[in-house]
């Protein structure tokens, strides 16, 4: 039998707010509460937002360091290997590995695969693409990429009990609270 305390198919409870600052309000309250499986949206950068949410740090410059130094090491191996043991040519008696020569072809092959990592990075790191996500059932959450500011307390919060965590949003002022169904 379900009941309204324990609703099947529910992804998560979510409140909208007025501005950025509610929200970051909002989400450092529901830290304080004990709550951590919660997400927020807003149509910009908010500052103070990730620290309130208490998320991990960014892998990003992790992977970008990593494309980069790929790059650079795979440009001297790859010249290296041209000019020195595949075809080497000896001009005008100068030595067969000049590393100045070579420094254009490596600083852009490091530009390049750091680029390429970044954005391969991002999409990874975002769960790209994703058509589909239980927020876009609510009919309020369209004003998300204009002018709204919401947080979602999702069902697979061990805290999470959805007439306490409804009742616990409705405390923090928001402009409404909905349920956000799968």
């Amino acid at each position: 039998m379900i009941t309204y305390d324990e609703p099947s198919g529910i992804h998560g409870v979510m409140a909208s707010f007025e501005n950025a600052d509610a929200l970051v309000a909002a989400a450092g309250k529901a830290r304080e509460a004990g709550y951590g499986r919660m997400d927020a949206y807003s149509p910009f950068p908010v500052e103070g937002l990730s620290d309130a949410l208490d998320l991990a740090p960014s892998r990003m410059p992790m992977i970008v360091l990593g494309g980069a130094l790929t790059g650079t090491i795979s440009g001297i191996i790859m010249q290296y290997w041209m000019e020195v043991i595949d075809y080497p040519k000896n001009v005008g008696g100068r030595p067969l590995w000049s590393w100045p020569a070579f420094v254009p072809a490596v600083y852009e092959l490091t530009i390049l695969l750091g680029s390429f990592a970044a954005v391969l990075g991002m999409i990874a790191l975002n769960g790209l693409p994703q058509p589909y996500h239980p927020v876009f059932n609510v009919p309020q959450f369209r004003t998300a990429s204009r002018d709204g500011f919401f947080l979602c307390i999702e069902a697979e919060d061990p805290n999470f009990d959805h007439a306490r965590t409804r009742s616990f949003l409705e405390t923090l002022n928001p402009i409404g609270v909905y349920d956000v169904e799968r």
